[in-house]
């Protein structure tokens, strides 16, 4: 008698962890040399997320971007990938290739994709990008919508360009035939593709991510404005390199540790450098190279520089030079005590040393990447400057770890005073004085619990389980503006009916830096909120997040970020010396006069959800007019050069004691 053979279920398979897509760990160029070819054909490993067939002319859409690949200069839409495919899939994407315009689409996928995941684990939250905005018939700005996914266009530009659009919430990579200054360098007239190059991936999608959190920050206001944002987008850029294993084991074994020394790490865009006729990378971290003599030589840190280099990627490159350099100081105070065991400088490192130097390397460069995404939140929404992102990196860093025992705040602080980078209102450059001023004294009234306490507990109990970027955008809305069937009172109208439509509204002017006084407000729109008032001050309500972040210790930390604007037109009267005063206001929603000019302030309200109080109030005040007159000096070029209106000769006595190539942001708000 035959056995019977029991039906057996297949087990059910869980969803993968991630999708691994080969890719450049840098570009192309690297891939052509037998140093750097084995450690520069990399398996990116990207958080797993369904893709969905968007249509036969795009990429399978995700939950952030979809790809569409359509060249214009040719008229011609490239298939699209299918990074579904189970053959694809078992063999980790498709092979790195140049002539491929499908593998160009799976590594820009798998660059931005590694990108976002960055920003949201310092973060502690999804990322949105910045909202569309709508405008009324009257051409006011009406409101404003979500934006699921940013648009990739991985051939947009037959040109040496790439950037990103805020308009069309769209990044555009260009290609264009190479111009080297040795056709030993590079093949002269050879293609060259932005989207295949890891950095210039990096450092636009930083650009869209950065627009998202801080739409003010394109504001040429200082001479930092605009350079953080190059800025900031390199620093991501350079500090994704050390996510690379093999790479970050093959330069620490070539320089023996140490990092200091001419590397990979510390550049960006290799290969587009060299194709524009450079003889090293576009931008390069620590070093720079000798057009003359093509020889690299080290940076050494110049003060007179913050003061005078005012193009902004000249001057992004003073910031990126003193957050490297941090980063490169403690790296090497956590490093000595494994050099004492090692060769003591002579022959190679053993190949257990290079392990853990390189693990070193990459812990300190991925603590320091959190610490620089994190402080984001820390900064004002309006008129950034290095000062004041020097503040957010210490105070950041102090609500995560209380004890810095790694000295990572001393570092930080004493590589900007080395460039002669200098906050402003404080006594000293330590940490006690760097750190945001908490409010633990800060207790709200009674009768002002309906507005901050019991909102933010609403908020977080709204959003803090809530999975879809849409609704979770869209719950924000109505917290802000309120509605929702008219059972929620939004954060606009509680501020409102509080501060504006009563007598309390000194103490949260005192507060928050911005004016208050009775029945003056109307919101500018930007954000959710809006009004009917139409006067000489109007504010909006900007951003709200809640942030739950992890620290090193295990513990969770909850917080509400709150982005207050406040915008005034200010009439300016300039004498013939050069003197400015404020001849009066005007409404900033009306035509501006010839002598006026349109006046921001700011505050970033941080409240602690688990002990439900104000933590820190950060501000740009509205009523600043030192800050008046410099910005508007600056704007209006008065002055031998821009320079000199943020600089005046007591301070410079006090200091001396696209990517660059290109319009690689370009913003129209």
């Amino acid at each position: 008698m035959d056995m019977l053979v029991p039906k057996t279920k297949l087990a059910k398979l869980n969803k993968p962890v991630s999708r691994k897509l080969r890719a450049y760990a840098f570009d192309p160029s690297l891939s052509l040399l037998t140093d750097t070819v084995q450690v520069n054909n990399i398996v990116y490993k990207v958080e797993w997320e369904e893709l969905q067939q968007a249509g036969t002319k795009t990429l399978p859409a995700g939950e952030y971007i979809e790809i569409i690949d359509y060249d214009p200069a040719s008229g011609v839409f490239y298939p699209p990938v299918d990074l579904n495919d189970p053959y694809l899939l078992a063999q980790d994407g498709l092979n790195p290739s140049v002539s491929n315009p499908q593998f160009h689409q799976q590594m820009v996928y798998a660059v931005i994709m590694t990108t976002i995941k960055n920003f949201e684990r310092a973060l502690g939250r999804k990322i949105q990008w910045s909202p569309h905005i709508y405008l009324t018939e009257s051409n006011k700005i009406g409101g404003s919508s979500f934006v699921q996914r940013l648009r990739i266009y991985p051939h947009a530009l037959r040109q040496a360009n790439a950037y990103y659009n805020p308009q069309k919430k769209s990044l555009l990579f260009g290609y264009f035939p190479a111009k080297p200054a040795n056709v030993q360098l590079q093949l002269p007239g050879g293609t060259v593709f932005t989207c295949l190059s890891h950095d210039v991936i990096a450092h636009e999608t930083t650009h869209a991510i950065l627009d998202g959190l801080h739409q003010r920050y394109i504001e040429d206001t200082h001479p930092d404005t605009r350079a953080f944002h190059e800025a900031f987008s390199d620093i991501v850029a350079l500090f994704q390199h050390f996510t690379f294993p093999e790479v970050l084991k093959h330069q620490i074994a070539k320089t023996k540790g140490d990092l200091n020394a001419q590397n990979l790490l510390g550049q960006l865009a290799q290969q587009f450098g060299l194709a524009m006729g450079s003889y090293g990378s576009l931008r390069d971290a620590i070093g720079k190279t000798d057009p003359v003599t093509g020889e690299w030589t080290p940076q050494k840190p110049d003060p007179e520089e913050y003061a005078t280099k005012m193009e902004f990627h000249d001057r992004g490159a003073v910031l990126v030079a003193a957050i490297f350099d941090a980063f490169l100081n403690i790296y090497k105070q956590r490093i000595k005590p494994l050099l004492r065991v090692s060769t003591g400088g002579e022959g190679d490192l053993h190949p257990d040393m290079v392990d853990l130097l390189a693990n070193t390397a990459s812990d300190t460069a991925s603590r320091i990447l959190k610490i620089c995404v994190r402080a984001l939140d820390y900064c004002p929404p309006v008129d950034i400057n290095y000062g004041d992102y020097l503040r957010a990196l210490i105070t950041a860093d102090v609500d995560m770890v209380a004890e810095d025992e790694k000295n990572y705040r001393v570092a930080f602080i004493e590589s900007f005073q080395k460039r002669g980078i200098f906050p402003t209102g404080v006594k000293t450059m330590s940490v006690e004085s760097l750190v945001h001023e908490p409010f633990p004294e800060f207790e709200l009234a009674e009768d002002d619990e309906e507005i901050f306490i019991k909102f933010l507990k609403e908020f977080k109990e709204a959003v803090a389980y809530e999975t879809s970027r849409e609704k979770v955008f869209d719950t924000t809305k109505y917290f802000i503006s309120g509605d929702k069937k008219k059972k929620i009172t939004g954060l606009y109208d509680r501020i409102n009916s509080k501060f504006i439509l009563s007598n309390a509204g000194k103490k949260f002017a005192e507060l928050s830096g911005l004016l208050f006084p009775e029945g003056t407000m109307a919101c500018e729109g930007l954000g959710f909120g809006h009004s009917d008032y139409s006067d000489l001050a109007k504010y909006s309500v900007e951003n709200l997040w809640l942030a739950s972040r992890i620290t090193p210790d295990d513990k969770i930390i909850n917080h509400v970020i709150i982005n207050l604007v406040q915008k005034r037109g200010i009439r300016v009267n300039i004498d013939a010396e050069q003197n400015f005063s404020v001849a009066g206001y005007f409404d900033p929603g009306k035509d501006k006069p010839d002598n006026g000019f349109i006046f921001r302030g700011g505050c970033t309200l941080i409240f602690d959800l688990d002990k439900m109080q104000l933590k820190y109030a950060i501000k740009k005040g509205i009523d600043d007019v030192e800050r008046m007159e410099r910005q508007y000096k600056y704007k209006n070029n008065i002055g031998a050069d821009k320079g000199e209106v943020y600089f005046s000769d007591k301070t410079l006595a006090t200091l001396s004691g696209p990517f660059a190539f290109m319009h690689s942001f370009t913003h129209q708000h």
